[in-house]
């Protein structure tokens, strides 16, 4: 399939998903992940508890802690604004956008949804009309209809572009903490996102984990515990108290720490724990009845 084709496809299946019901659409992420329908009654995979969530868990109170904008205020009232990364700017139009004003290398992304991002590497190579078309497109579109996440639903859009950031190899690990009843409980660590995409998976004392997510395989190489890992660990505690579930992102850049994003449906539950036994593992630690 080529990459032009992949595309086509990708948003005429967003653009069906739209106007379908939204349990219907929580059935159909199901199949595409887990190769079965969502059992609501009693849902026993962690995919399906977040399918659930969907539908039942009142995710629009969470709409603050989603956007990303918004959520600075929470991070900079909970932890401290050094744990942000450098905003270089924040819009509501396109038009506003003075690209002139920006340095070598930055990062632009809407303050909603996912995989709203453009990285840049070189001003000098870029596009602007061809980023853009690409940024309008994205204002245009409704992500809470496309994936029916209500925490989406009311987040007025905005276009941020903050400072980019990378460690001493030119490397951006990813580290996202899963948190169930206020405490982390293991570590998802992202490797070359945009290239050969591999993750590890570690307990909170960096022990590595037999585990896979999906189809993504393990990063071949051992991997240090990285510097400042405690203070990453305490930051964790306190920005997942006050919730029964949520992920919560970091970066790590030579042992200066950033805050990522909050996350309460984490990949949309479309990427089953491997193997399946440690998915059923991992749900049970997600007691529903508690609420979010």
């Amino acid at each position: 399939m080529t990459p032009k084709f992949k595309d086509k496809y990708r948003q005429s299946y967003r653009n069906i998903l739209k106007i379908l019901p939204t349990k219907v659409v929580l059935n159909i992420e199901n199949l595409r992940g887990y190769h079965k329908f969502v059992n609501f009654k009693n849902p026993r995979y962690f995919g399906e508890k977040i399918q659930w969530l969907k539908l039942y868990g009142n995710l629009e109170k969470y709409s603050d802690y989603v956007d990303k904008y918004k959520v600075r205020e929470y991070i900079k009232k909970t932890i401290g604004e050094e744990y942000l990364i450098p905003l270089l700017g924040v819009y509501d139009k396109i038009e506003d956008i003075n690209y002139e004003s920006f340095p070598h290398k930055f990062v632009l992304k809407l303050n909603t949804g996912s995989g709203y991002n453009i990285i840049v590497n070189d001003k000098n190579k870029i596009n602007i009309n061809d980023i853009n078309i690409k940024l309008k497109k994205w204002l245009e579109e409704d992500y809470y209809k496309i994936k029916k996440e209500p925490q989406y639903k009311n987040i007025k859009k905005k276009i941020l572009c903050e400072k980019y950031i990378c460690d001493k190899e030119c490397q951006l690990l990813d580290y996202k903490f899963f948190c169930f009843n206020g405490v982390p409980k293991f570590i998802e660590v992202d490797f070359d996102r945009f290239a050969n995409h591999t993750m590890n998976f570690y307990d909170i004392d960096w022990n590595l984990l037999k585990l896979n997510k999906g189809d993504y395989q393990n990063y071949y190489n051992h991997v240090e515990k990285p510097e400042k890992f405690n203070e990453m660990v305490k930051i964790v505690e306190k920005l997942c108290k006050n919730f029964n579930f949520v992920r919560v992102d970091l970066y790590n850049v030579d042992g200066k720490i950033y805050f990522g994003e909050l996350t309460f449906t984490p990949a949309g539950g479309l990427t089953p724990f491997k193997p399946i036994e440690k998915d059923i593992e991992i749900s049970k630690m997600f007691d529903l009845k508690r609420g979010i």
